[in-house]
C-alpha cells in the first residue's frame, strides 16, 4: 500500500504557520544524536509516516524538507521510527529532563567538547549485594573523584567491547581538527 499524495498534502498544508516536514524513510539521513540536536532547534516539526510501501514520491519531492531513517531495517510503518525521533528530540528541549546535566553522561550525549562518543558506564542500585553480585566498592566509597574516574574507565571499556566503531569515529574527528 502506498499513501496517496492528496490527503498528505492537504494535512500538511492545513497546519497554520511554517513547519519543518520530515518523512520517516529507510532511505533518509540516519538519525543520530547530532541530527536530534539539530531538529531540537526547529520551532515546529511535522512528521509523515508511511505504512507498508510508504508514500507517493511526490510527497517526498515537493512537500518534505528532510527524510530521516532510524536504522538499516524496515518496519511495517513509520509510527515506531517517528516515536524514536520524537523521544530523541524532546529530551533535548529545555525543561524536558529533571537534570539537564544528565545529557552529558549518557551514551551519545557527548563529552564536554562533544568529540567523544562512548557508551554510558554501568548503572547500579540497591541492594549493595544481590544474589552474590556486588556493586563496585568505588561507587559506595563516597569519593566523587574516584567515582568519576571509574565511570570514565568503564565507559571506555564498554565502548571498546561493544561498539568500537564509536571510538574510531571520534578519533577520526579529533585527527581532522589537529
Amino acid at each position: 500500500m502506498v499513501l496517496k499524495p492528496e490527503p498528505v498534502f492537504r494535512s500538511v498544508e492545513s497546519i497554520p504557520g511554517k513547519c519543518y516536514v520530515i518523512l520517516l524513510s529507510p532511505r533518509g539521513t540516519p538519525l543520530t544524536q547530532a541530527v536530534a540536536g539539530r531538529l531540537a532547534q526547529k520551532k515546529h516539526l511535522t512528521l509523515i509516516c508511511g505504512h507498508y510501501e510508504g508514500v507517493d514520491e511526490r510527497v517526498s519531492t515537493r512537500l518534505v524538507d528532510e527524510e530521516i531513517s532510524v536504522g538499516d531495517f524496515v518496519t511495517m510503518g513509520g509510527e515506531a521510527p517517528a516515536l524514536c525521533l520524537i523521544e530523541s528530540v524532546i529530551r533535548l528541549l529545555p525543561g524536558a529532563l529533571g537534570n539537564p546535566d544528565s545529557l552529558k553522561e549518557e551514551s551519545f550525549g557527548g563529552s564536554e567538547n562533544g568529540s567523544e562518543k562512548r557508551l554510558e558506564f554501568p548503572q547500579y542500585t540497591r541492594p549493595q549485594v544481590f544474589r552474590g553480585l556486588e556493586v563496585p566498592g568505588v561507587l559506595v566509597s563516597g569519593n566523587h573523584l574516584e567515582v568519576q574516574a571509574w565511570r570514565e574507565k568503564e565507559s571506555l571499556r564498554a565502548t571498546r567491547a561493544r561498539r568500537p566503531d564509536l571510538l574510531k569515529k571520534s578519533s577520526k574527528k579529533r585527527g581532522k581538527r589537529s
